[in-house]
């Protein structure tokens, strides 16, 4: 599966019309939400049922495609499915914070992923029926009730070498700097490439964004470290133009707050595109890239790193990574983390130092190297011999290092 992305044209009544199919999607998916916290247990056939309920009570959302509805109703139920997964799997959550039914502040604090409502939706999805493509592919109509209409697509993919069969999902996204239409393609995505014969560790840092086990290290690019003045200034304009108490706000702030979203936008898009490169050229030129299973979400708590790590991409390189290696059917092995930068890559020897420290060197057989390439050396230790005895390229033995970016595979192509 992959996805093509589009910025899509047209007049400021679509752009409403579009907000308008956004909000009933999303009201159709709290609704659906309510009913299982009122009925604990019910499935999603019983859920499909109840939307064909909600169809007929309100005629807003009989004017949406009812794909598009059963799209919002499956966005429901894999909050649900996931809830129970963590509840199974026993994932920690909140300690002695017991999820609400209301929606009160109180009860907005989850224990294991407990489902939410959505205030803010961003995005719509269209399945096999709603939308139809001109024949040069260059435009697409919404032919539901919400009369969206014409709209033309901007960008630089092409449509045609794909059939309309292939195309199982239409999503209008909604960012800061315009509208979206995304198209879900069904295609095989494995391309052949010539083995290289080179094998590669990877250890992620702050100081250097990367680390190999050759002696190449990538420095921490720092987009939001350097963009954060900006930011500062354009959050301060936004909330100068804040009228407490005021509903609606004015056209000013409403302005200003697209324009401190776009730079937010900006610097996301920089961090992505970065990772992306680097990605790609550690599978283009290696057979096995070994890197660190690293537990993001539990490292941000550190208030100290959280901002450092954050403006890393960590997860945003992995999800990549593990997306490249697949489509080029290269190896990527997830090693645990643990005394990788400890333990001598030389004699094997634990040598205990603070993070300061960016030198290691080890008292008992005089290796020196550069603390993040020693790290390295000893993932790529870690990643051959779980491959070597194992047969397999993941090193936890029960999940593939692909299946954190597995669902988000699709991406590499927009």
């Amino acid at each position: 599966m992959i996805v093509y992305e589009f910025k899509v044209k047209g007049a400021q009544i679509q752009y409403r019309r579009i907000d308008e199919a956004i909000r009933t999607a999303q009201f159709v998916r709290n609704k659906c939400l309510r009913y299982w916290m009122d009925n604990r247990g019910v499935s999603r056939a019983i859920l499909y049922r109840y939307n064909t309920q909600l169809r007929t009570e309100f005629p807003f959302v009989e004017s949406l495609n009812s794909h598009a509805c059963q799209a919002s109703v499956e966005r429901c139920w894999s909050a649900i499915a996931r809830f129970y997964d963590n509840c199974k799997k026993q994932v920690p959550g909140q300690k002695g914070v017991e999820p609400r039914d209301d929606d009160s502040p109180k009860g907005r604090r989850t224990k294991r992923g407990y489902p939410r409502f959505k205030k803010h939706s961003r995005s719509l999805e269209y399945k096999t029926s709603g939308w139809k493509l001109s024949e040069d592919r260059k435009r697409i109509t919404f032919t539901d009730g919400k009369e969206i209409g014409k709209l033309k697509l901007i960008g630089s993919r092409d449509l045609n070498f794909y059939q309309l069969s292939q195309i199982k999902r239409v999503r209008l996204v909604k960012r800061a700097d315009g509208y979206y239409c995304q198209f879900c393609i069904q295609v095989d995505v494995t391309i052949e490439s010539t083995p290289t014969q080179k094998v590669v560790g990877i250890d992620l840092g702050l100081n250097y964004f990367i680390a190999d086990s050759q002696g190449n290290s990538e420095p921490a690019p720092q987009f939001y470290r350097k963009a954060e003045k900006q930011l500062s200034r354009a959050n301060r304009k936004k909330s100068k133009k804040y009228r407490k108490g005021a509903l609606p706000q004015s056209r000013n702030y409403h302005k200003a707050r697209n324009r401190y979203a776009r730079k937010h936008l900006r610097v996301s898009r920089q961090r992505e595109e970065y990772c992306k490169r680097l990605a790609y050229s550690a599978i283009q030129s290696h057979d096995l890239v070994a890197y660190e299973d690293l537990n993001v979400k539990g490292l941000v708590r550190n208030r100290h790193l959280a901002k450092s790590i954050s403006d890393a991409g960590w997860s945003t390189f992995r999800k990549w990574l593990e997306y490249f290696g697949r489509k080029y059917g290269k190896a990527t092995v997830a090693v645990p983390p643990h005394y990788t930068s400890q333990n001598c890559s030389n004699c094997g020897q634990v040598v205990k130092k603070s993070l300061s420290v960016r030198t290691h060197i080890c008292s008992h057989c005089g290796y020196v190297a550069d603390r993040d390439v020693n790290a390295a050396l000893n993932i790529l230790q870690r990643g051959l011999t779980t491959v070597g005895h194992t047969g397999s390229l993941y090193a936890w033995g029960d999940l593939p290092s692909s299946s954190v970016g597995e669902s988000l595979l699709g991406y590499g192509e927009s």
